[in-house]
């Protein structure tokens, strides 16, 4: 077959790997990733950061301009100048536009910055044009973020899920990905032509080290939804809430545990359960991932087996700092991605939290109204007796459609054995001569289909 599709101009400043700059391709990749972070143990860069906004609210401009330069910070670099850009109009090619993406990186330059880091998203194009354009390399948003997951990934399962997420964002910025079939002549199946470029060699192999973490992650989602379905006797409660929300030093004060809470975003990226009630493991609090706004897709998809734990829990807690400036904000931006992970069905109930650092503490109504008719409670993690009362609270809560049953289960019934340990928490077992009986605590909804099973095998 032959392509007569017309060449692009990019395609003559790639090199062919047959022409012996394999290795020197690779080499300016590696080199590349060091310098914007793509490295877990890159060294640390000089940044100019650039927040891009849209409103001239100073006061939102200020926030969000102290989450980025916050990131920046996370993921191991030395910010050495920033500035707030109030964008009007987006430039198709360079989203800025020529000159001020030139003014913008003198100022970088005059700061002795190496890396200038925009606060948006920029399409591989734009990025490139950027670059060319201010002479400077170019990190956006989301980059840094995947950074910092990178950074904060401890377990096999986290470092699978962030490399995931690391390569989707890394294949299309390849140079000269989007080139197609002009220069492939040849070549036995199976194996590259001669025209194959480096660039084109790079991204296959970057293809099939994806192929390779999909299918570990599979395993590692597996081996997730065995654990949780050894769960399901338990009630389950997730913290949910923006990330530096203060879930886990909350989750801390409930359990008394010691598990890391730095005041550094993204510090959680592994689900961590850990038993509520102090009768036993009947019920599990859960802390996940902190949420935050324009949150790649490509990390959410990546994280859909951590994430798999909001939808099968029993009560959703929904943190809130209310300490923050645009706490409303960050609050609707958690309950538009519970949304999008089918949770918003399940009950919830909110906790506005950092309530300490307040001179005037939110209105009720203001309160009611976040919160959206359901229940809701005021405190700061750090108030051992407010921390005991919503333990109490939530124990009551999960507790409160519990049912206690006394049942004899005859030897011919046995199937009903399984579905009696996997459906509720067994009291007490005695063995009588006719069958087992049973003392059992469960959902009035697993009591019932326990009864019918047993009417069903006893006719």
């Amino acid at each position: 077959m032959k392509f007569n599709s017309k060449p692009i101009p990019e395609h003559e400043e790639v090199p062919l790997a047959d022409e012996g700059l394999w290795e020197k391709i690779v080499e300016e990749w590696t080199q590349r990733e060091k310098l914007t972070g793509n490295s877990k143990n890159h060294k640390s860069n000089e940044c100019y950061v650039l927040s891009v906004c849209y409103s001239r609210d100073p006061l939102i401009q200020k926030a969000q301009l102290s989450e980025i330069v916050t990131l920046v910070q996370a993921q191991g670099d030395h910010v050495v100048g920033q500035e707030i850009y109030y964008l009007t109009k987006k430039h198709p090619r360079t989203l800025l536009g020529k000159g001020a993406s030139q003014e913008i990186a003198a100022r970088a330059k005059a700061c002795q910055a190496n890396l200038l880091v925009l606060d948006a998203e920029l399409t591989p194009s734009q990025m490139r044009n950027l670059e060319d354009t201010s002479g400077i390399a170019i990190c956006d948003r989301e980059a840094v973020i995947l950074n910092v997951f990178l950074r904060n990934a401890k377990t096999r399962r986290a470092q699978v899920q962030v490399e995931i997420a690391q390569l989707e964002y890394l294949r299309p910025r390849i140079r000269g990905i989007g080139i197609d079939m002009d220069q492939q002549t040849g070549g036995i199946s199976g194996s590259r032509g001669s025209g194959e470029t480096a660039s084109e060699l790079l991204a296959r192999k970057l293809d099939k080290r994806l192929v390779e973490l999909k299918k570990v992650q599979g395993k590692l989602g597996k081996t997730d939804k065995k654990q949780r379905q050894k769960r399901d006797i338990c009630k389950r409660i997730v913290l949910v809430g923006y990330t530096n929300a203060g879930k886990t030093s909350l989750m801390n004060a409930l359990t008394a545990e010691e598990l890391s809470a730095r005041n550094m975003p993204f510090e959680t990226l592994d689900t961590t359960s850990r038993c509520l009630s102090r009768h036993g493991g009947d019920v599990v609090l859960s802390d996940t991932v902190g949420f935050i706004r324009r949150l790649p897709q490509s990390l959410l998809a990546s994280f859909e087996t951590t994430l798999a734990e909001i939808r099968e829990s029993s009560l959703i807690l929904i943190v809130v700092d209310t300490a923050d400036y645009e706490w409303q904000e960050h609050l609707k931006i958690t309950v538009g991605l519970l949304e999008k992970l089918e949770a918003s069905d399940i009950a919830r109930f909110y906790i506005f939290n950092k309530m300490d650092r307040l001179i005037s503490p939110p209105s009720s109504t203001l309160l009611e109204e976040m919160s959206e008719g359901c229940a809701y409670i005021t405190l700061s993690s750090r108030d051992e007796k407010a921390v005991l009362q919503l333990k109490e609270t939530l124990l009551q809560m999960v507790h409160r459609e519990q049912e206690t049953l006394d049942l004899l289960v005859p030897y011919r019934a046995s199937p009903i054995f399984s579905m009696i340990y996997s459906k509720c928490k067994v009291l007490k077992t005695e063995t009588k001569a006719e069958g087992l009986h049973f003392s059992i605590q469960g959902s009035s909804e697993a009591i019932a289909q326990i009864q019918h099973k047993l009417k069903e095998l006893t006719q």
